[in-house]
């Protein structure tokens, strides 16, 4: 479902903690990385391989030491702290292993709250709200709080939240890690969905190279390194 436009691409990435101190720590080892509009790509690793590091500056959640990032014709690294935030807000949707829902706010308003950051008007943002938690089967929970639901549904009122300003990557960090196989298997289900239906980018970040198999590229970080890419499987998923 590519169309050949670049959303994400990177250069020489370094990411470097305690800079300066006799304990520095680098951690990305020059990086470079490019995602296409429309790709459903997922990146590998195991414990301490640099994934969640690599994670935080793709979501512009944090800056790279050295090396530059482009974010769909964004220079990153110029940014400035209130640029990076809304940058976060308008283009990247997030979907977190342990959901990140706001607690004693129901389903509706969670999944309004990035409409709210964005300046989205009250009436736009609920019929917004209400259209994209039918689209992900929650139709019938939007009034439920999140402590009344189960772990599947909280996934899928994370993933309404992400694509609630229609970003142009959603960026889903061991999404089924706290869910059972069956409901993981509706998760992933639902991003299949999301790609081959609207054409969302999708970058996975997994330890589970089964889950990574189901996409269309498979990046392996190993030890602060992109080492390989590889062809995934995803022409083989049906949900």
């Amino acid at each position: 479902m590519e169309t050949g436009r670049q959303l994400i691409r990177m250069r020489g990435i370094v990411k470097r903690f305690y800079i300066g101190q006799p304990n520095e720590l680098e951690i990305l080892h020059g990086i470079d990385l490019d995602v296409r509009e429309g790709e459903f790509v997922s990146i590998v690793g195991a414990s301490g391989s640099g994934k969640s590091t690599l994670m935080n500056l793709i979501g512009a959640l944090d800056r790279p030491t050295r090396g530059s990032y482009w974010l769909d014709g964004t220079v990153i690294e110029d940014a400035d702290d209130q640029e990076l935030s809304g940058i976060r807000n308008r283009k990247i949707g997030f979907v977190f292993q342990n959901f990140n829902l706001i607690s004693r706010t129901n389903a509706q308003r969670n999944v309004e709250l990035p409409m709210m950051y964005a300046g989205i008007g009250a009436r736009e943002r609920a019929e917004r709200a209400k259209a994209l938690l039918e689209m992900v089967g929650m139709g019938d929970r939007m009034t439920h709080q999140p402590n009344e639901l189960s772990g599947g549904q909280k996934q899928r009122v994370a993933i309404a939240r992400a694509m609630a300003n229609d970003p142009a990557i959603i960026l889903a960090d061991e999404p089924t890690g706290a869910l059972d196989s069956k409901t993981g298997r509706l998760v992933m289900d639902l991003f299949h969905r999301l790609n081959r239906e609207q054409g969302k980018t999708i970058v996975l970040i997994t330890h589970n190279s089964e889950l990574a198999q189901e996409t269309s590229r498979v990046l392996t970080m190993r030890d602060g390194m992109l080492e390989h890419t590889a062809e995934g499987g995803a022409d083989d998923v049906t949900g």
